[in-house]
């Protein structure tokens, strides 16, 4: 008997070195997922490893015996700022509340971008099913190198086009900074400011995107923008500097609770009232808004949802069910008495 198909034998790293033109030791680099492979050269080797079909031998052992039923909560961030931004206790309980109804249990992280390759190292050494992978401020997607060899969820989108094929679970942030923004206009506000976060990191992006497109639908001026780093007191010194500018403002869109937490203080100190003189909207919905006198009008974003929902786009990646790679929540407006 014949066969269109003789060759029964998996293939090889070498085949796949052969393929994309390079060398073994570059493939081995790039299963393993090694920050120093250009992003050209990761491309070409990992459409070389899909075309053969080709399976990683730390992944085919894994699949030849059992699961670890073991997944990973990778969060690159110092442990400082985790254990300060209520934030990542939101997503951590979202992702319990998933797992709690399946056989997978849960691994925390924090990880150092100091020593980036012993997260890497940890992830590829057999430990875990799976990963999922969320910082409040980054869309760096560096992780998702290693998404030829285990199944990665981000929480947030890429920055990165080099990125753009990760799968990740986000609200929708350009959508709810319009709403705030719409908020504060239709309530007679013309002058608003806003301080939103840093641009290499997708809610700062976002969020002031979606300010903007407000702003410009209605003709306002668009040049009352000032920086801070997502904390309180980043937002205290951002409105300082907006109010040492010496024009108008009548109004504030924070990008999230902790920074209009922060220029709460600098415009009370000033002098001004909240929302009489300067009306303010923030972003995020957590116990900064909850506890602000006055109480903060905030664009709720549904945190542990976030959590729940990366964890079943995970497990389902897992388990080899169809996904889709992006998964948008959308965000609702809660109007309390600072505006």
């Amino acid at each position: 008997m014949t066969s269109e198909h003789t060759d029964n034998h998996a293939p090889t790293l070498e085949a796949v070195a052969a393929l994309a033109g390079v060398s073994r030791a570059t493939v081995s680099r790039v299963v393993n997922g090694s920050p120093k492979v250009t992003p050209e050269v990761t491309e070409t080797v990992n459409k070389a490893i899909a075309d053969l079909n080709y399976v990683p031998n730390r992944a085919a052992r894994t699949l030849a015996s059992r699961r670890t039923q073991v997944v990973a909560l990778v969060v690159p961030e110092s442990t400082a700022k985790v254990f300060a931004d209520p934030f990542f206790a939101s997503i951590v309980q979202g992702v319990a509340l998933h797992l709690a109804d399946t056989d997978y249990t849960l691994n925390m992280v924090i990880s150092s971008e100091l020593n980036p390759d012993k997260t890497r190292r940890y992830l590829m050494g057999g430990n875990v099913d799976g990963a999922l992978v969320v910082s409040h401020h980054s869309g760096d997607h560096s992780y998702a190198q290693l998404g030829s060899s285990l199944p990665i969820v981000f929480g947030g989108r890429p920055v990165s086009d080099a990125e753009q094929n990760s799968f990740f679970v986000d609200v929708d942030n350009v959508a709810g900074a319009r709403g705030a923004t719409e908020h504060l206009i239709e309530r007679g506000h013309r002058n608003i400011a806003i301080i939103t976060g840093p641009q290499d990191m997708p809610a700062g992006l976002d969020r002031l995107t979606g300010w903007r497109q407000a702003m410009d639908a209605h003709g306002l001026d668009t040049s009352l923008v000032e920086y801070g780093d997502f904390s309180p007191l980043s937002g205290m010194e951002a409105m300082r500097r907006l109010l040492n500018r010496g024009v108008p403002i009548d109004g504030l869109f924070a990008t999230n609770d902790q920074m209009a937490a922060g220029a709460y203080s600098t415009i009370l100190e000033s002098g001004r009232s909240i929302p009489g003189d300067i009306a303010v909207v923030g972003y995020d919905d957590d116990y900064y808004g909850l506890t602000a006198t006055p109480p903060l009008t905030t664009v709720h974003q549904p945190s542990v949802g976030l959590g729940q929902m990366m964890a079943q786009v995970l497990v389902k990646r897992i388990e080899g069910a169809p996904i889709d790679r992006v998964t948008l929540l959308p965000t609702q407006l809660v109007v309390r008495q600072s505006t």
